[in-house]
């Protein structure tokens, strides 16, 4: 429910900012329970028990919370123009 709403608030340009940093947050909140997941082996209908699922889906974490900060205009790096630096 948290990222459909996040997904709605990206929409609106008054709330897209907010969005994005609370998307952010989000993922990084969630980050030490899908490192859990991976470490103990926890099994889920659906879901493969494979360092083949796990270890891209962590490595990629921060590039999705990267994402949400980015899409949002919360920040513009590494893409920062010429006049910000």
């Amino acid at each position: 429910m948290c990222e459909l709403a996040g997904a709605a608030a990206l929409l609106t340009a008054r709330w897209r900012r907010l969005a994005g940093i609370m998307l952010g947050l989000y993922a990084l909140c969630v980050w030490p329970a899908n490192i859990k997941h991976g470490v103990d082996h926890i099994l889920l209908p659906h879901v493969p028990d494979s360092w083949w699922y796990h270890g891209p889906r962590l490595a990629l974490q921060p590039v999705l919370i990267w994402w949400a900060l980015f899409c949002s205009g919360a920040t513009d790096w590494p893409w920062q123009s010429s006049r910000d630096v």
